[in-house]
């Protein structure tokens, strides 16, 4: 019983393990694009869950015990806390660990390299415009690539 409880390595060991893992991964994630992000499909959840498993030891270094799992998951918690908190009270923190919108079309011309660029594929584009209620893209004001990885659509005004 007492095997439960007993920490292989001190307790900032946990710590430092989650700082350095969160930070590796949160760059990996930021790295891969906006659109890894916003448009979850299958492969990304298999690929959450791998790397997932890929940095487990990285974090517990080998620790299977029940307190290196709460120091764990309260140092996770609290660095996802502390982001959040960053990125709601400085906007260039939010900048930097969350990205800036890109524009993907203005006035009824789309950014061709700006879609290849941020991995949109055509058909996303089009779903984006038809959600929007937008039939053509000489309808299109402004279309962004938010950092949440959702496509926002403004319309022109049309006159029929």
């Amino acid at each position: 019983m007492q095997d439960l409880w007993q920490l292989s390595a001190p307790w900032w060991h946990f710590v430092l393990r989650g700082v350095v893992m969160y930070g590796i991964v949160t760059v990996l994630l930021r790295v891969s694009g906006k659109r890894a992000i916003g448009q979850f499909t299958p492969f990304d959840m298999i690929l959450l869950i791998l790397i997932g498993n890929a940095v487990q030891n990285g974090i517990n270094g080998g620790d299977n015990s029940l307190t290196g799992a709460v120091i764990m998951a309260v140092t996770l918690i609290g660095l996802n806390y502390l982001v959040a908190l960053g990125s709601a009270r400085s906007q260039p923190f939010r900048h930097l660990v969350e990205g800036r919108p890109t524009l993907l079309a203005e006035n009824g011309v789309v950014d061709q390299q700006a879609l290849r660029r941020e991995l949109v594929s055509h058909e996303d584009f089009l779903n984006a415009m038809r959600i929007a209620g937008c039939s053509e893209v000489a309808h299109i004001r402004r279309a962004t690539l938010e950092t949440n990885g959702h496509i926002l659509i403004e319309t022109r005004e049309t006159t029929n």
